[in-house]
């Protein structure tokens, strides 16, 4: 199992300041988030001797200082996952109808009038499903 790196980001003016807690002596800075990883994976490769592919880097950026902006970005995250999470029952919900519509003997077209989609929309959900297409008269 590869070992794995906390690497913490902290704000600080224009720039990312990167400590990894775990191994003594790892600071960088990065100018933007996404380089956090990057530049505290070069950081404690070098101070391990180790390859910089033999580990993995997890980035928490720290907030908390920010005031309301720890809030809006966390409201954002449960806003997003609840939408996933609906997309997931819509999604669910689709096939299940598309399913029960076809086993009924409806058309593809029909079914995509009922449900509101296109008829290749249905094809679609029927494949992604592995439901092997039917004929239309």
């Amino acid at each position: 199992m590869r070992p794995v790196y906390t690497a913490t980001a902290v704000r600080s003016g224009r720039w990312w300041a990167i400590e990894v807690p775990d191994v003594s002596g790892v600071y960088s800075q990065a100018r933007r988030l996404n380089q956090v990883e990057t530049m505290a994976r070069e950081a404690i490769a070098l101070i391990l001797n180790v390859p910089e592919g033999s580990f993995d880097v997890k980035v928490e950026p720290q907030i908390g200082t920010l005031g309301g902006l720890g809030q809006a970005i966390e409201e954002a995250l449960r806003a997003r996952r609840l939408a996933e999470e609906a997309q997931d029952a819509s999604s669910a919900a689709m096939r299940h109808a598309v399913s029960e519509i076809r086993n009924s003997g409806y058309t593809a077209r029909d079914a995509g009038m009922l449900l509101g989609v296109s008829n290749q929309r249905i094809s679609q959900i029927e494949r992604s499903a592995g439901r092997k297409r039917t004929p239309t008269p």
